[in-house]
């Protein structure tokens, strides 16, 4: 009884500090305190600045043999990839609307690794789970972007919205690419910044969480919950427990154990990233069930990401 009531109160601890925030964006939307220029400016804060800065002080600070791990990015890539494939495929058999199955296909695999994904590793593993999430997330971005390309085109047969040449480009010029292709040598070389140098760095990346789990919060509508469909549900269903279920146990048979495994369940079960959104809209596909999607999912993470971690405890893999 001991072990699960401290496993209980581990994820409680894990877990609850990141959605408090998130809850308190809603809140703080709703009672006029913060509005969607607030959310709008803070996002793209986050996005430009802040999130690069902690990106970037994570890696440097940390020795870059021991978080870098190919295996797993290995596997990170051929589990996503092999996912993907067969959700178009199983999709493709039910949805019939391009539009739909644009939007379903992109909100069943695309995760907000970014914030939670971040924000989750750092709770659990202190700065060690924070740059190896970094090194992950250098391979998640251009990934997960040129897979929602192909999910959201193809299906509707237009080769206008978004191209893929300058797609590419934008993945090439994320700041959060060049925040860990700048901070690499530092974490090879061993080199060090200047003082006022790294506090003021430090100052920008402590921003990053608060801020953007703030800024989550106040870009969810929960009057939109009624309008939820079942494609939503099915959609929420794959991202939270089908995948991150499925792919965590072909983690643990593929040979990956404690925090190596621990952070491939938080990849895979993140909550829908919210820029789905923002490129459902620019393609043309449904966006109001990528909206659906994005909230279902952020909500029903909270429930999915402390049950894996509450139960991961138990079983002695964190």
């Amino acid at each position: 009884m001991e072990l699960y009531l401290q496993s209980l109160a581990f994820t409680a601890n894990t877990v609850a500090p990141i959605f408090f925030i998130v809850f308190l964006g809603i809140v703080l939307k709703r009672i006029g305190l913060i509005d969607a220029p607030f959310v709008s400016t803070a996002s793209r804060l986050v996005f430009t600045l802040t999130l690069p800065a902690l990106v970037f002080m994570a890696i440097s600070g940390t020795n870059f043999q021991s978080v870098f791990n190919p295996d797993q990015l290995i596997y990170f890539v051929g589990a996503t990839l092999s996912s993907f494939v067969l959700l178009w495929w199983l999709a493709a058999r039910w949805i019939k609307d391009g539009r739909d199955l644009g939007a379903f296909i992109q909100g069943a695999f695309r995760g907000n690794y970014g914030i939670i994904g971040l924000a989750v590793s750092y709770n659990l593993f202190a700065d060690s789970g924070l740059a190896q999430a970094s090194i992950l997330l250098a391979m998640v971005i251009p990934l997960y972007n040129v897979l929602s390309i192909f999910a959201l085109t193809l299906p509707l047969h237009k080769e206008g919205g978004l191209k893929f040449s300058s797609a590419l480009l934008e993945i090439i010029k994320n700041p959060l690419i060049l925040a860990v292709l700048f901070a690499l040598p530092f974490s090879f070389m061993g080199w060090t910044l200047p003082e006022v140098v790294e506090k003021t760095g430090r100052y920008f990346a402590n921003l990053t969480l608060p801020l953007a789990l703030l800024a989550i919060g106040g870009s969810l509508s929960i009057k939109s919950l009624k309008d939820t469909s079942a494609m939503a549900f099915w959609a929420t269903s794959t991202k939270l427990v089908i995948l991150p279920v499925g792919l965590s146990i072909g983690a643990w048979i593929y040979g990956f154990r404690g925090q190596d495994l621990a952070m491939l369940f938080i990849l895979f079960g993140c909550p829908t990233a919210a820029a789905s959104f923002v490129m459902a809209k620019a393609t043309g596909a449904n966006g109001e069930l990528a909206a659906n999607i994005i909230l279902t999912t952020t909500l029903g993470s909270v429930l999915s990401l402390s049950a894996g971690i509450y139960l991961l405890r138990v079983w002695g893999v964190i």
